[in-house]
């Protein structure tokens, strides 16, 4: 073996997976900066639809007649998409493109957003949140694809940066939606469709994006000639259900999914019961969720710089077994320190997106892996906070409801262990480079 073989082997999985992965030489130079603009506009566009209508919801449910049962259909619609358009992002992605999907999540994204304030009814209501939400499931689970395509020595950096403003458009979508509301005359119609237009700018700077690629693809396909569209199928990517990997990806995504809905929706319920104002409760919900803006950023460059992220697994969990214990004993006197360490614990989300992209040497196994891990955890995530709000209603208090949730925790940081291992998906299955 020579001196570069054992260097290339003793590098961490994702530095492996760079050498693997040439760069494309066919891509206009302008590319790269426009792409790394349009991935940050996507991902801010990834849950405004969802945040924006929970900040107007009861306005929205007496606005459309909603029953209980239809609302409450409604708030689970998200994890929902998310699991089942999720699924058709492989198969689309090899048909037509990463990018060309994207830009057409996007566009469904937009038209959602734009068709759902106009809804006269629940029915026709929850279809444009649909296409709004299939939009972004696929985006959801192409973008890992697109930051190994085009950024492979990167993949902890970029990862970090739209994690980031996934996390920023969150927040904003959840903070702003009534102040502007209130400031565009009060009707929950205008302040659902305001949101529209930042998909709108998204898709325009995608359309550009999209043509590109497509014409660079054309053109290494071309230059390639027939060995082109071997490579393309023999490149289709390993069977990511025969590896333990992916299924400790897929759980532990499902587990870190569970816990954000379940503080997105309870967390202000728990400190209100404990004495706290509304309007406070309101804010330390933001603390929870802001925290995310910056660390979004850090976890994933320091996750890509290390052979097993094991520890940082293990780390958030305990910030968040930590904030569960606080709740139990102290929510109201701690109520500020508890919501700091939910926050934190709550950067599972950048972590395991980040060990997507690492645990998968190729862009055809990183798809695979992206889509059956969301896909998967997204299902588990499903009765999560329907399950806390039914031991809440019968139980009568908390106690039982944050001990499941800190319960929860311990296998999480189990999986996350087993996730951050130095391997990856296409090793497990015997899949050769």
């Amino acid at each position: 073996m020579s001196d570069e073989e054992t260097k290339t082997l003793d590098r961490p999985a994702a530095d492996r997976a760079a050498v693997a992965i040439p760069h494309e030489t066919a891509q206009p130079t302008w590319l790269g900066p426009v792409l790394i603009v349009g991935i940050v506009l996507a991902a801010l566009n990834l849950r405004p639809a969802i945040t924006s209508l929970g900040a107007l919801f009861e306005e929205t449910r007496t606005g459309l007649g909603m029953s209980g049962t239809v609302a409450g259909l409604i708030t689970s619609v998200p994890a929902l998409c998310f699991a089942v358009f999720g699924v058709t992002a492989p198969r689309l992605s090899r048909r037509f493109g990463p990018v060309a999907v994207v830009c057409a999540g996007m566009a469904a994204v937009a038209a959602g957003l734009l068709i759902r304030p106009f809804a006269d009814g629940a029915a026709g209501f929850l279809a444009a949140s649909a296409l709004s939400l299939a939009g972004i499931a696929l985006t959801n689970v192409l973008l890992p694809v697109i930051v190994k395509r085009y950024f492979p020595d990167r993949v902890g950096t970029m990862t970090g940066l739209y994690s980031m403003a996934l996390a920023a458009g969150t927040s904003l979508a959840a903070a702003a939606t009534v102040p502007l509301t209130d400031a565009l005359g009060g009707s929950w119609r205008t302040g659902l469709l305001m949101w529209a237009s930042l998909a709108v700018v998204a898709v325009l700077l995608w359309l550009p994006i999209a043509r590109a690629a497509r014409r660079a693809d054309r053109a290494a396909a071309a230059a390639a000639g027939s060995g082109a569209s071997a490579a393309v199928r023999a490149d289709a990517g390993p069977r990511v259900a025969r590896s333990r990997t992916a299924w400790a990806l897929a759980c532990y995504f499902g587990l870190q999914a569970t816990g954000a809905y379940i503080t997105m929706g309870w967390l202000p319920q728990i400190f209100r019961d404990a004495g706290v104002s509304a309007s406070t409760a309101g804010v330390l919900l933001a603390v929870t969720m802001v925290m995310g803006v910056p660390l979004a950023f850090v976890i994933p460059g320091l996750a890509g710089r290390m052979r097993n992220q094991g520890a940082i697994a293990v780390t958030l969990g305990v910030f968040g077994l930590t904030g569960y214990l606080g709740l139990y004993f102290a929510p109201a006197a701690g109520a500020w320190a508890w919501a700091l360490l939910l926050g934190v614990s709550n950067c599972a989300f950048p972590l395991v997106i980040t060990m997507i992209g690492l645990r998968a040497k190729s862009p055809a196994g990183v798809v695979k892996l992206s889509a059956f891990a969301q896909s998967t955890g997204y299902l588990i995530s499903i009765p999560g906070p329907l399950v806390i709000g039914t031991l809440y209603q019968h139980s009568g208090g908390w106690d039982l409801p944050l001990a499941l949730m800190a319960g929860l925790l311990v296998p999480q940081i189990a999986l996350g262990v087993l996730a951050g291992r130095d391997r990856t998906i296409e090793d497990e299955c015997g899949v050769r480079d």
